[in-house]
């Protein structure tokens, strides 16, 4: 999945507008315009299409936490130069405030269905021994099943 992907899917899911999109990204202190959340928007084969890359994905998701979740006191992490679905997981976790039996859940209102040590995979380091590289597959199931539990009108 590529990142404009991600951030349409996030978009639909929680039923954003561009206002609600640019406030988001303002809310990890960047200032984006309508016209590069639109462009960012628009599908692949669009003339107007821009990438979105892994820094502004990566802003996008920390300002999503702090909507979520309030802005927490201090200076605000670093965005990710280089966003691996594992990261993009475990960001929008925390952005929902989700254990690990929430997750579960939401992965089985799109009838995927993992244990808790296979879920726990995905928020590991790297280095770990029983790190799991998240598929697309994964990503985009859960993403639906925020979609169905946040927008079940859908």
């Amino acid at each position: 999945m590529t990142n404009n992907d991600i951030l349409r899917r996030i978009r639909y899911a929680f039923n954003f507008g561009d206002s609600k999109m640019i406030a988001i990204f303002g809310l990890a202190d960047c200032l984006v315009t309508r016209e590069q959340i639109s462009d960012w928007l628009k599908k692949d084969d669009d003339p107007a299409y821009q990438e979105c890359g892994d820094t502004q994905l990566a802003i996008f998701l920390n300002g999503l936490i702090n909507a979520k979740r309030g802005k927490k006191e201090g200076p605000q992490p670093e965005p990710e130069k280089h966003l691996t679905n594992n990261i993009i997981f475990k960001k929008l976790k925390i952005a929902l405030n989700l254990k690990a039996e929430d997750v579960l859940e939401i992965l089985a209102l799109v009838d995927l269905h993992l244990s808790k040590h296979e879920l726990s995979a995905f928020f590991r380091k790297p280095s770990h021994k029983h790190y799991r590289d998240c598929q697309n597959q994964i990503l985009r199931n859960f993403i639906k099943g925020v979609q169905l539990k946040y927008r079940p009108e859908i």
